[in-house]
């Protein structure tokens, strides 16, 4: 089973992901995941990597692509895997189709994980996370008995400084921009599935699962 998943901030990946590896025993690989691996590993794109990242600039397109070639050249990616924030361009689309190709892969199934913006933005807004142990609420949809306090620990509850509405509607207008000639790319490929995200859990992961079997 090898999976693209698709989908922007705040809508769920991550735990459809581990659902997924739960579900089909592969790993569920993510773009920083990767780049963290590699530096920690010492590889020479590692290094590489590890030398934009210090100097604060985007890590160049070949690099990233060694890094993603070499990952998914891995023995645990023989029987499939969960693919998380790579491609982004259709650029990188193209070198990730070489790699499969390289490595007698075929995609199964391009999973596109749906949700409207204003929801997003609700979600990210309402966002609190303790400070002592890094558990995670939402004051509109898992509110804690106290407000301010965490259930688990009683450690204080802050909002990251990301989790505005001026800056989730920035990167949602970034990811809609980069990832409207993906779903084109996909579609003619005939391997795009959209998935509404909006759904109760196991009603997006129920989706998600039948989408694979097209």
């Amino acid at each position: 089973m090898y999976i693209l998943l698709m989908g922007p901030p705040g809508a769920g990946k991550g735990t459809q992901a581990a659902n997924l590896v739960k579900e089909f025993g592969i790993p569920h690989i993510s773009t920083g995941d990767m780049f963290r691996a590699a530096v920690k590993e010492g590889t020479e794109l590692g290094k590489q990597a590890k030398a934009c990242m210090d100097a604060g600039k985007l890590v160049p397109d070949e690099i990233t692509i060694g890094i993603v070639r070499e990952r998914l050249a891995k023995q645990d990616c023989a029987k499939g895997f969960i693919l998380d924030g790579f491609p982004r361009t259709v650029e990188q689309a193209d070198a990730l189709q070489k790699i499969l190709e390289e490595l007698s892969i075929t995609l199964t199934r391009v999973v596109d994980i749906s949700v409207p913006n204003a929801s997003l933005i609700e979600r990210a807004v309402g966002r609190r996370i303790c400070k002592s142990c890094g558990a995670t609420y939402h004051i509109k949809f898992n509110p804690t008995k106290s407000e301010g306090v965490c259930d688990d620990c009683g450690g204080e509850l802050y909002q990251r400084a990301d989790d505005t509405e001026e800056t989730m509607s920035n990167r949602l207008s970034v990811y809609d921009a980069q990832t409207k000639p993906l779903i084109d790319y996909y579609k003619k490929a005939g391997l795009y599935s959209l998935i509404d995200g909006s759904q109760e859990i196991g009603k997006v992961f129920s989706d998600v699962v039948e989408s694979l079997k097209k």
